[in-house]
């Protein structure tokens, strides 16, 4: 498979006839391991990102709030603010994509990046070409429109509206991300039927099934922290599958 970087794409809309100028994704990379960011930086660049990099918190979130970018890469670990606050201060003024770069055994770095509003994780040491499939999957997702004709979901007391991309439980509204709506969105629409975490992962977040399919677990509990009642009250565990919701 050929791949090329911006100045490549550049020419081959030129040599095809293209019309317009390509616009690179833009990528902000807040990462306070020089070596990493560096490794980092250049192969999203081979990739024709055009990619920012900040080593230090407040000036990862100088930069965020001041600059429009496509996709956040956060270091969870920074000096000056890190990356979990950095996460929480731009969900007040964006919603632009934002994924958090954590340690293997930093469970609770992750539990608290999704409740500050990221939309997915990496873990380190990662695969170069898994951030890159979570990145494309990512602008996919934030590019893709429902159709106009959508009509609202509901099951028992939850609604969502498809187009505002609301959702409402006994009437109040749920504070949900991206993540958390397609995927409370996919168990609602397959009611009574038990989604695999395989059928999930790929569904929401578009990977091959063989990256692990704990992150769907993670979200899982996540997401049932914000619905009211018991644990199980609305999304229900069918043991060494997946989860189903019923009406």
């Amino acid at each position: 498979m050929l791949c090329y970087n911006s100045i490549g794409i550049k020419i081959l809309h030129r040599y095809f006839g293209i019309e317009g100028d390509y616009v690179p994704k833009k990528i902000l990379l807040v990462e306070d391991e020089k070596h990493i960011a560096r490794f980092v930086e250049l192969e999203l660049q081979h990739e024709g990102y055009d990619v920012t990099v900040a080593f230090e918190g407040r000036e990862g979130l100088s930069l965020a709030t001041t600059d429009a970018f496509d996709v956040l890469l956060l270091d969870v670990m920074l000096p000056g603010i890190n990356g979990i606050e950095i996460c929480r201060r731009i969900r007040t003024q964006s919603q632009v994509p934002i994924i958090l770069i954590t340690a293997r055994d930093a469970v609770m770095d992750r539990v608290a990046g999704l409740d500050a509003g990221a939309d997915d994780y990496i873990v380190k040491p990662f695969a170069i070409e898994e951030l890159l499939a979570r990145i494309r999957t990512i602008l996919r997702r934030a590019t893709t429109q429902e159709p106009a004709n959508s009509e609202c979901l509901s099951l028992r007391d939850i609604e969502i509206d498809i187009a505002a991309y609301e959702v409402f439980v006994q009437g109040n509204k749920l504070d949900l991300t991206k993540t958390e709506y397609d995927l409370l969105k996919l168990l609602i629409e397959h009611k009574n039927r038990v989604c695999t975490r395989e059928h999930i992962l790929t569904s929401v977040w578009g990977y091959d099934t063989d990256i692990e399919t704990n992150v769907v677990d993670v979200y899982i509990r996540h997401l049932r922290s914000k619905l009211p009642g018991d644990t199980n009250a609305y999304i229900e565990t069918v043991r060494g599958v997946g989860y189903v919701m019923r009406e």
